[in-house]
Order: structure tokens, then sequence, then C-alpha cells
């Protein structure tokens, strides 16, 4: 007891200097994991992931401190990329790469102290940290489109089968008497993400082959997908008796709920007949848990384990403890001071604002502009925007959008129409990025993405691309690199969505849209440097 009350207070001040300088890192970071991304529809289980995994490392815990500590610089494999992310994602406006910061930092912390064998003890634990993490926004959207639209097919079948008359568009469902629109809350995103969470513990404490385990756990996909579905088909089936409440308010978030509680015992019943498969089931975390000495008498039988507290334990080792303490202060001191102590305010470079757009470029020309409704433009997060329909002595039409972020920092990003359009019932036909000749005044090309999009008998041909910093990028990818690039070269992370969409109209080829959009793409991209903010030397 003497020799443990004469090391805690050490190990409390080494801990509490690196919870200090981790805090003083990644405070901001914190803040907004819990107020804002936990708060987000379908992430609230991620409050109970701290509980978990403090719960976790408990029944861990002897089994740790009964292994020997043998402090590893191998850890700043970890530690070091944990600060580059941190960076990466400080400049880039991108918090899920600030989340994997926090957990490498971390896990680097851990290895560097305790060893590789130690940390593998609790290891399960650790990775599980990761389930706290929502995904990014850019990323969400794109699957969650995806689940959607998969939900409503699968729904609609549901329906028809059921034999009520119900026809798809897009993730739109018309049962004739009305419309029902499979929004956000309804991809079924949101139950497959926690149903994997809890499909993920009860696959670590399901002790059978791996195989068994991975094909409990990827069962979860499926089950969550036509579980939904069928939350929809039985939606639109009790419409027609009950209205519009059994599909809104406390009706629709009850038969979430009650969704997801189905799943449950079905996984159970899965657990139970995949033990029965193969015969004579294979515990393989059993064994080893079944061969382990108990872990109180570990502790007794471990005398270089003891050696460790003792205060004439090696020198060697305790340098090496002393050194890699050292080391890991240093750094998060450094990234710490650099992060608070530099400028990194961005530089907003000054534009015209949109409201004075021209109403006529060339031979087009409009009436007006277009406004969006409040919830959208907050949605959206963007500082400025102008959609105007423009049209040319033929009575041709060209739809033309752009919205301008003054700031792309954490929690803002432009939404691409290559996530959006698809939902609203627009089926992309072809689609990829396309060169576009520009007047000898502006000289060169242009590289645009290009989509022809069907919705029942309709169709039209679409150019989109993104305007950032003097550069005209085409994927959301190239948006976060650049972002983190322009914001430490040149503390800007100004950039612009420009869209732009024409009618095929009945009897006109698509070469004949095709230049249409290309010749008012060469009318407006010199209009469009005087109100997006170019290079800046």
């Amino acid at each position: 007891m003497t020799i443990l009350f004469k090391i805690k207070p050490l190990h409390a001040i080494r801990t509490g200097v690196y919870i200090l300088l981790f805090y003083g890192i990644y405070a901001s970071t914190l803040r907004w994991l819990v107020i804002n991304d936990w708060e987000r529809e379908g992430y609230s289980y991620c409050y109970l992931i701290p509980f978990i995994v403090i719960y976790l490392i408990w029944l861990k815990w002897n089994e740790f401190r009964a292994v020997e500590s043998k402090p590893s610089w191998l850890g700043l494999f970890s530690l070091l990329p944990g600060l580059f992310f941190f960076w990466l994602g400080e400049l880039g406006g991108e918090f899920l790469t600030l989340y994997v910061s926090m957990w490498l930092v971390l896990i680097g912390l851990c290895w560097m102290h305790f060893g590789w064998r130690k940390l593998k003890v609790i290891g399960f634990p650790f990775f599980f940290i990761l389930t706290m993490f929502p995904l990014p926004a850019f990323l969400n959207t794109k699957i969650m489109l995806q689940l959607r639209l998969i939900s409503s097919k699968l729904g609609v079948t549901i329906i028809q089968l059921y034999g009520m008359p119900a026809y798809r568009e897009g993730n739109i469902i018309d049962l004739g008497f009305t419309q029902l629109q499979v929004v956000d809350a309804c991809s079924g995103l949101h139950s497959l993400i926690s149903l994997m969470v809890l499909c993920l513990l009860l696959v670590y404490f399901f002790k059978a082959h791996f195989w068994k385990r991975a094909v409990l756990f990827i069962s979860a996909v499926p089950l969550a997908i036509f579980s939904n579905s069928m939350r929809i088909a039985l939606t639109s089936i009790l419409y027609k008796v009950w209205g519009a409440k059994v599909a809104e308010g406390f009706f629709h978030g009850f038969s979430g709920w009650l969704i997801f509680v189905f799943c449950i015992p079905i996984l159970l019943i899965e657990m139970r007949g995949l033990k029965k498969v193969g015969g004579q089931r294979l515990e393989v975390r059993g064994k080893k848990d079944d061969d382990r000495p108990p872990a109180s008498n570990l502790k007794l039988q471990s005398p270089k384990n003891e050696t460790l507290f003792k205060p004439n334990a090696s020198k060697g080792i305790r340098a090496l403890l002393k050194a890699q303490f050292i080391v890991a202060v240093i750094l998060l001191a450094a990234t710490f001071g650099f992060s608070h102590g530099i400028e990194f305010r961005e530089k907003t470079p000054s534009n015209k604002p949109f409201s004075e757009f021209p109403l006529h470029v060339g031979e087009w020309s409009a009436d007006r502009n277009q406004t969006m409704e409040k919830e959208f433009i907050e949605a959206l997060d963007l500082s400025d925007y102008v959609i105007i329909d423009y049209q040319n002595s033929h009575g041709r039409q060209v739809n033309f959008y752009v919205a301008y972020y003054e700031s792309q920092s954490k929690g803002q990003s432009i939404h691409s129409p290559a996530t959006c359009l698809p939902g609203s019932g627009w089926t992309f036909k072809q689609a990829g990025a396309v060169t576009i000749p520009l007047s000898s005044g502006d000289g060169g090309s242009m590289e645009v993405n290009r989509a022809f999009m069907q919705k029942g008998g309709y169709k039209q041909l679409s150019y989109y691309w993104f305007p950032q910093r003097g550069r005209i990028l085409t994927n959301a990818y190239q948006l976060k690199i650049f972002a983190f690039w322009d914001s430490m070269t040149k503390q800007r992370t100004d950039g612009a969505l420009v869209r732009l969409i024409t009618p095929v109209y009945e009897f006109e080829q698509l070469e004949e849209s095709e230049a249409r959009l290309q010749g008012f793409t060469r009318e407006i991209v010199p209009v469009l440097s005087e109100f997006i903010p170019g290079e800046m030397n």
C-alpha cells in the first residue's frame, strides 16, 4: 500500500497534464460534438457511448492491471498522425478529421506509456469510441439519399403486394389519394447506424467462429433497410384509414422506435440460430478467458510488474518513461500553443452582392431574381445566393443558380447537386466531367460536371462546378483538400457552387441542349468573376 501511495501522485500529475492539454486542444471540437453532432437526428444514442466504453474497460480492468507495462516509442506512430489530422481538420473545416485526431492521440498516449500488449487488452473499448463520431455531412447526405431511394422502392413493392396502388417518383410515393415524401427521417440511416452499433456490442460478447460474428454484424444492414421499408408501407396503408397523423408527429417517431425494438429480438434469434450451425461452436475468446488464471492472482504472479512500481525500479525504464512523457507534452503543448497563439482568422475577400447580378447577359434575359424560403437558406447555411431563369430569343430557358459561402470552416459545407437532385425524383442517365471550351477572351477551357437527368417524360441537362479561390473544382474531396491548403497558406476558405439546368425540349436532340448550355456557360463565366472572388495576391 505504501508503494502504491507513493506512486499515485506521479501518475495523477501526468494524467492531469495530459487532460489539460487534451482539453485545451480539443475544447471547441468536444463542444461541437456534444452540442451539435449528438443533437442531430439519429445520433442521440451517442450520449450513451462514453458510459458503455467505461463499462467495457471496467470489465477488463483486472486483466489490464495484470499485464506488464512496456512503454514504447511506437506510440508516436499514432500520436503524430493524430496531431497531423488535427491541423487537417482545424484548417480544412471537417469535424470528422478532428474526431479521428482525438482518437489517434488518445491511443498514441496510451501506447507510449502502457505498451502494445496492455493496450490490446482494452482494444475493443478504444475501437468502440469511434461509434460516437457522426458521419460528415457530405457523406451522410450521400448514404442517406441512397437509403431513401432503396427504402422507397422496397416500400412501394410491399404496398403493391398488399393490393394498394402506388407509384414512386424518386422518394415521393403517390398513393392516388395523397402523396408521401420519404424524407431524411425516413431514410433508414438513423436506425441503421444505431442498430449496427448495438450489433457490434452483440458481436463482441458473442463467443463463436469469426464468420458467424461477421454474418451477425453484416445482417444489421438488410434488417434495418427492410424494417424501414415495412414502416413506410404500413404508414402508407394506415394513412388511408387514420389520415396524416400517422405520417407525422408522435406516431411517426413512435413507429421508428417500434421498428428498432422489433429488430432486437430478430438479432437475438439469429445469434441462437448461428450457434447451432456447424455443430459445436468454437469459443475462441472464451477459451482464452477460461485458460487464463484468475485476474486477481495474475498480479501476484507478475514480479516484473511489481518492479515497475518500486522506488528502486530500473533507471532505464524510468528514464524511458520520463523521456516519453516529456516528448508527448512538448508535442501537445506546441499544438496547443500554435492553435491558440497564431492568427488563423480567415481573410474574407469583398465581393459584389448577388442581388446586383444582371438580368441581361448576352442574348439571355430574365424578369426577376427568384428567392428561396428561409428554411432552405438555413439548411444550406450559405452566405449569399442567386436564382434566375434566363431565356433566349427562341424561348429556350436556362435555370441559373449560385450558392456562395464566405467561409467553409467547421460545420459548413457546399451541398453538391449530385446528392440533392436524385432524391427529388430525377434519375441520372449520364453523369461525368466534360471540358467546356471558353471564348478567346477568357482563354482555354474549363472542366465541369455534366448530368443528363430524366423524371417521367421530362428531360434535363445540367452543368455544375465549384469556383474556389481561383480554381474550378468538380468534387467534394477536392473541396476539402484545397480548403485545408488555402486555409493554411491564404487564410481563405470562401467558395461557391454554380449550377446550370436547361430542359431537353420535345423534338429536340440532346446535342442542341448541349450547345445551348455551353453557349450560356461561355456568356456567364466572365460575369461570375465579378461576384465570386478569385485568387488574391
